[in-house]
């Protein structure tokens, strides 16, 4: 017999009762039952109930041991009694009389139990994750995560795509996020990156008629922390394609997105035929650019039913020619608690409150903005938004350019209070026409809006003649329940046009020749149209696991500061380090 196991503990079954087992693992449970001990043990594959009674030789050892303790035992394999069968386990139908036990691995006292799904502190979790990474929930989370990418790497290899690993050390730029730097020693006073996407790497594997590339990319960026996107590193499934156009990308990825939420979505319903809007309406009608369409809500503009109006407030506003009245309806909210409930919720989000108008089973308006607008204009906006007796809506004004994010939280808030969201749906949407440029206000300057490398709507007599304010980019985002899933666009090829494009900027010729020297030159010696883009992997895992926050779904995240608390980075080097580096610190005065 093994060492250590002839059987795993998921896998006894009926068929083995009269057999002996060697089961190792970790002690999940003990439980004492009128002096006979149980113990469901536990390894990766699934769990056992083993039996040690008083008359057997293992009991001295098995009062011994405590949760977590790692050990072997031998038994035999006897059906449980009638009516203890447990049908949630795999092994429920069985038990193992154990007849001997040896300690593999003692536990100290645990800092979290593994057994049971409590909530304990993050800095705990992470510190600790190995214990973590026990628990039933995560460690299923974790394969899953193997599952779903071994089927996105099986998916896109059917779609004819070849997968390649790029470059980890790389050359810093000057677009998109904060590298991280990597100091050379054989170059003094010179750095690497950690690549913040292999963009260009993949742009130059299509100059070199490689036409269909993908790869699970770690990418590197040093943001601030945000909630939704693990601080220091994650994955992307990166694809670029040769000789396509924007709808060519759509036909080839969206199978795949599709295909793996419908494989491992749980029975949830998957967005057929993707909607395709464009980013301004995605804005108006939803208040955001990665809209959670599972909410049956759409805004319009309701301004001219305020102009000149009686509600002074409004109607000052709008002699602004850039402010806007957005309404928000809210089907079955029309009770003034709920409407009270919204206004304070909007009060508590750094708002002066939310505007609102009810609507009587009678067809007629009250409250407030009803009382100060008149029944003509009230008729009007209960017209326009289709609402009817007991629904309610909701108003924002000002310049949309400040106000629309609020509105579009508002636009949730409404639809998660109302129990308008269909949670048993991914509704997808390819997000299209972003705009190419928008005005950094800090900095005075036009500046990329999004992806730079993005082909220009109209090409490079768009960026010579049009405002670069009101020209859009081939550049797409796919959006699902409310985050952005994945991003991309048909790429800028023309060397002409890429200059042009980083000329109105800010960037002279000069400096993308230096900054992006490899993809420039490529450009020159037969460059073909090419586009692709490149999926959040860690969100696609959250949502597929019906997780709220990616630490959920990685191995060993760090936490909101970016620390790893588990290995304890970042941390000092020596003296001996950084003078091999060529590198003196000059760090900040620590207060008081």
């Amino acid at each position: 017999m093994h060492r250590y196991r002839s059987h795993t503990c998921g896998a006894l079954r009926e068929s083995d009762i009269g057999s002996t087992a060697r089961l190792s693992g970790w002690c999940h449970r003990i439980r004492d039952h009128g002096g006979v001990l149980f113990i469901d043990l536990r390894d990766h594959y699934g769990m056992t109930q083993v039996v040690i009674d008083p008359d057997s030789p293992a009991f001295a050892d098995a009062e011994k041991v405590r949760s977590e303790w790692v050990i072997r035992i031998d038994g035999k394999v006897k059906a449980r009694l009638e009516g203890t069968e447990n049908p949630n386990l795999a092994t429920g139908a069985v038990e193992v009389f154990a007849t001997e036990l040896e300690v593999l691995g003692p536990a100290g006292e645990l800092p979290l139990p593994v057994f049971g799904d409590l909530e304990y502190p993050e800095d705990t979790r992470l510190k600790y994750r190995f214990l973590d990474l026990r628990r039933e929930k995560l460690h299923n989370n974790i394969m899953l995560r193997g599952k779903v990418v071994d089927s996105i790497r099986n998916r896109m290899k059917n779609s004819g795509f070849s997968e390649f690993q790029t470059p980890i050390l790389t050359a810093s730029s000057p677009e998109g996020a904060r590298d991280f730097l990597v100091p050379s020693r054989l170059h003094p006073g010179h750095f690497y990156a950690l690549p913040q996407a292999p963009q260009q790497y993949k742009q130059l594997l299509m100059m070199a008629g490689f036409d269909r590339y993908f790869q699970i990319a770690p990418c590197f960026r040093d943001e601030d922390p945000r909630a939704d996107r693990l601080p220091g590193e994650f994955y992307q499934l990166d694809v670029e394609m040769s000789f396509v156009t924007q709808d060519d990308v759509f036909r080839t990825m969206e199978p795949v997105i599709a295909g793996v939420f419908e494989e491992f979505g749980g029975g949830k319903s998957v967005t057929k035929d993707w909607p395709r809007i464009p980013y301004a309406d995605a804005i108006t009608k939803y208040g955001s650019d990665k809209p959670d369409l599972r909410n049956p809500i759409e805004m319009q503009a309701v301004s001219e039913h305020f102009r000149g109006s009686g509600f002074k407030v409004f109607a000052r506003i709008l002699e602004d020619e850039k402010a806007q009245v957005w309404a928000i309806p809210a089907p079955g909210g029309g009770s003034r608690a709920f409407c009270d409930r919204m206004n304070s919720w909007a009060q508590g989000e750094g708002q002066p409150g939310l505007g609102y108008l009810m609507v009587k089973e009678d067809g007629e308006g009250q409250g407030p903005i009803a009382n100060n607008i008149g029944p003509e204009r009230v008729a009007a906006i209960i017209a326009q938004m289709c609402l009817k007796g007991g629904d309610a809506c909701f108003f924002v004004a000002g310049n949309p350019e400040k106000f629309y994010k609020f509105a579009g939280s508002a636009r949730n808030r409404v639809g998660s209070e109302l129990g308008l969201i269909d949670e048993n749906a991914f509704a997808f949407a390819w997000i299209v026409d972003f705009p190419m440029y928008e005005w950094n206000e800090d900095e005075k300057r036009v500046d990329f809006s999004h992806n730079p490398f993005s082909m220009p709507q109209g090409g490079l007599e768009s960026l010579q003649k049009d405002d670069p304010l009101a020209i859009k980019a081939f550049q797409y985002d796919i959006a699902c329940n409310g985050y952005e899933l994945a991003s991309g666009g048909i790429r800028n090829h023309r060397p002409e046009a890429m200059v042009k494009a980083f000329e109105i900027a800010g960037y002279g010729e000069e400096t993308v020749v230096e900054r992006f020297g490899g993809m420039y030159r490529a450009f020159q010696y037969g460059a073909p149209p090419h586009g692709g883009m490149a999926a959040g992997i860690d969100r696609i895992i959250m949502l597929l696991a019906g997780a709220t926050n990616l630490r959920e779904v990685a191995l060993f995240p760090m936490n909101q500061q970016a620390v790893d608390l588990l290995m304890g980075a970042p941390s000092e080097v020596g003296p001996k380090q950084l003078r091999e580096l060529h590198i003196r610190l000059n760090l900040p005065e620590k207060n008081g």
